[in-house]
Formats: structure tokens, C-alpha cells, sequence
């Protein structure tokens, strides 16, 4: 089936953000304010509700209130990643956006599902990456989005479109809750062995400078813009280590011209930590089950490294480091100056004080955990398989196949 392609600028509009200055934004509610979305409330799995910044009721004027429907698509960032990340409201959301951001307002005639879902193609992001790095912007503006080309056809097929869509990304919704309970299981079985209900006085407490043999770190040299290829080295993100888990995905092509400092490639096994991030990640930790070749560490992540004759298992000090009591006493030894992120130091991070069970129960918690990563590992597979295949949906109701 031959498909119309129509700009953007044809079938939607275009509101810009709130303005608002340092002064009168909260991060609590208020009376008289309302919330504001921002670029890290932007994400693949849509629009994240956490994390918001309050303004007086107002710097929000009507046509600015996020409608269901509307496509919120981060246009401005120091990272070329970030500009472009695109979610839609699914429901009327009572406040508005900020003015790092803009929304695409589809017309009445068009599915604002079908709409939506243009925005998560991987056609939509080449485009979107090209303009960025051909123009040497990290700024979207109004004729870039207008400009963009989207295969329209009649309502009723774009209906139809969207509910085969609908239908596949909920099941990957579903598979992403699943993987979800892998994290509340293994905190289960860390509390069942080192909670509150073991006799924990006896247990000796040692600080990470007796346990640790080194910390090391690398380098940040400039890469590319885009990913590593498998036969290129590349350099981590801070998103590598985030959230407990280790994503090699999140890394940066080193270029060709520059030689790898190739003792400071990860290896399995490695205890990764955020040496600087947010005061929620700064000192995140990830352990390294596996990995690619080529990536290396950049200078914003250390390596822990434990001397040979240490009282603790690398899994049991991963998850320990990931504990509300430890992640304050780092929080509270992170520094930084006004407006820069958190960090902390070597010497600050050696001063940390974990707990130190029996050693037969740290091995058992290992036992557990390898079987939780074995699941774990599967279910990754089956996520991966079902991405791919939503990405071939896309681009098939993309390019009138479907």
C-alpha cells in the first residue's frame, strides 16, 4: 500500500515550554504551583511522574497544560543523546513542561496513538541523530520538527496501526514488570540472611580501605557520539553502573586515532561504582556478570578491587554497598561544589563501614544469587527478542507493510 508522507508541521502544533527562573521553582508541592515535566522525565517506557520541579500556577499558561495525546520530546540538552527522547501523554496531566522541552499537539484527524508511536521508531531517532551531528547542535528547533516526514495514512488504518502496536508493547510492559521482581526477590533474600532478625552485634565491621586492595580508575578521553561497534573500543557511561546493574550498552566509540588504555578494560567480575553522579547515584554500584570486549573505564568510575585474604564475597559487598544505611554514609561523604554533581573521593569512599557477616552465609547468598542471575540472564534474552521484534512491527507500520 502506497502511504502519504506529511510533515509534522502539517498535522500537528508546536507549544514551547515554561519559563521560570531558579528562584521559583520547589521540588515540593505547593499551593498556588503546579508540577513540571522535564528531559529526565522523558523515557522509553514513557512519561516518568518522579522526580518533578514545582512553579506558581502562573508561569503555566492553558495551552501549555500537557494533554492526552501530546508527544513531550526533550529539544535542548549538553547531550546529543538526549535531545529528541520523545513520550506521550496517555492521559491529561494537571501541569506543565519545561522550556528545555517542546510538545507536538497532533490535529483532531490524527490517531494520537498512531502519532505517538512514530516517535519511539528507530527512524525517527537516525533522523533526529543525523540533524544533530550534521548541524553540530544539541538544540531542536521549531523547523526541524516541523520538517520531519511521517507516513499518514487514512484515520482508520492509522487506528488500526496503533492497536497492533498497542497490543505488542504491552506485552513487552509485562516482560519488563517481570524482570522488575528480580530486584525485590534478591533484596528477600538479602534481608533473609543479614536482616534485622540475624543477631547481627556479633558480626565484625570493617571499613572498604581494609577491605579493598585498590580503587582504581581511568580515563575520559573525547568519543564519538555514537555507541561502539563490536571491533571498536569504547569508553562506559555513568549509565553502565546505575541501578545496580551493569549495562555495557551504555558506552561511547573511542576514536581510532586514540590508543585504549588497556588496563583499563572491564572484565567480569569487576565491582563498578559511580565515582560521580545525582546525590541518588552518586556511589551506585554495579557487578559485572559479563561483558563485551573493548570497553574501558572512564575516570568517572571506579573498580574496587579486594586484597586476596578480604572476609567478604564480591556479590554479598555488591548488594551491601546498595543498602539505605551504607548509600547515606556515601551520600554524606560525596562533594562537590554549588551546582556541580556530587562526588567522592578515594580517600572518603575507604572510610565506609559495611558489616561483615559469617562467611557461610555470604557464599550462600552467592549460591542464591547465581540462580536468581541465571533466570535473570533468560528473561534478558526473551526481552531482547521481544524488542527486536516490536522494532520490525515499527518499521513495517512505518513503511505501509503491516
Amino acid at each position: 500500500m502506497t502511504v502519504e508522507l506529511v510533515r509534522l508541521g502539517d498535522i500537528s502544533r508546536q507549544v514551547r515550554g515554561v519559563t521560570y527562573s531558579k528562584m521559583e521553582a520547589s521540588v515540593v508541592d505547593k499551593k498556588g504551583y503546579l508540577p513540571i515535566l522535564r528531559a529526565g522525565n522523558i523515557s522509553q517506557q514513557g512519561l516518568d511522574y518522579k522526580d518533578l520541579v514545582y512553579v506558581p500556577l502562573s508561569r503555566v499558561s492553558a495551552i501549555q497544560r500537557v494533554r492526552k495525546g501530546d508527544v513531550v520530546i526533550a529539544a535542548s540538552s549538553g547531550s546529543i543523546d538526549v535531545v529528541g527522547k520523545a513520550a506521550a501523554a496517555v492521559d491529561d496531566f494537571p501541569g506543565g513542561f519545561g522550556a528545555f522541552c517542546k510538545v507536538l499537539r497532533p490535529t483532531a484527524d490524527v490517531d494520537h496513538r498512531y502519532f505517538a508511536h512514530f516517535f519511539q521508531t528507530s527512524s525517527y531517532r537516525r533522523r533526529i541523530s543525523a540533524l544533530a551531528a550534521g548541524a553540530n547542535i544539541n538544540n531542536l528547533r521549531n523547523e526541524h520538527l516541523d520538517d520531519l516526514l511521517i507516513p499518514l495514512p487514512p484515520v482508520s488504518e492509522q487506528r488500526r496501526v496503533a492497536e497492533v502496536l498497542d497490543r505488542a508493547d504491552a506485552l513487552r510492559t509485562k516482560r519488563r514488570q517481570f524482570r522488575a521482581l528480580f530486584e525485590d526477590l534478591t533484596q528477600s533474600i538479602f534481608m533473609d540472611l543479614f536482616g534485622p532478625a540475624r543477631d547481627r552485634r556479633r558480626w565484625p565491621i570493617a571499613t572498604l580501605g581494609e577491605l579493598l586492595a585498590g580503587i582504581d580508575s581511568g580515563k575520559s578521553p573525547i568519543c564519538l557520539s555514537r555507541p561502539a561497534l563490536d571491533v571498536e573500543w569504547g569508553v562506559l557511561k555513568l549509565g553502565a553502573v546505575s541501578r545496580q546493574h551493569y549495562l555495557p550498552d551504555q558506552n561511547k566509540a573511542l576514536p581510532g586515532d586514540v590508543k585504549p588504555a588497556v588496563a583499563d578494560e572491564v572484565k567480569a567480575g569487576d565491582l563498578l561504582m559511580a565515582r560521580k553522579n545525582t546525590l541518588d547515584l552518586v556511589g551506585a554500584c554495579a557487578l559485572v556478570g559479563s561483558t563485551r570486549p573493548r570497553l574501558l573505564l572512564p575516570d568517572l568510575i571506579f573498580r574496587l578491587r579486594l586484597h586476596d585474604h578480604a572476609p567478604v564475597e564480591l556479590r554479598y559487598l555488591h548488594r551491601t554497598l546498595g543498602q539505605v544505611d551504607v548509600r547515606g554514609q556515601i551520600r554524606s561523604l560525596a562533594g562537590g561544589s554549588a551546582g556541580s554533581m556530587p562526588n567522592i573521593s578515594k580517600a572518603r569512599l575507604s572510610t565506609v563501614r559495611v558489616l561483615i557477616p559469617p562467611l557461610e552465609l555470604q557464599k550462600a547468598f552467592g549460591a542464591r544469587m547465581e540462580l536468581v542471575e541465571q533466570q535473570e540472564t533468560r528473561q534478558s534474552w526473551e526481552t531482547d527478542q521481544l524488542d527486536a521484534l516490536f522494532a520490525s512491527l515499527q518499521q513495517r507500520a512505518f513503511s505501509g507493510e503491516l
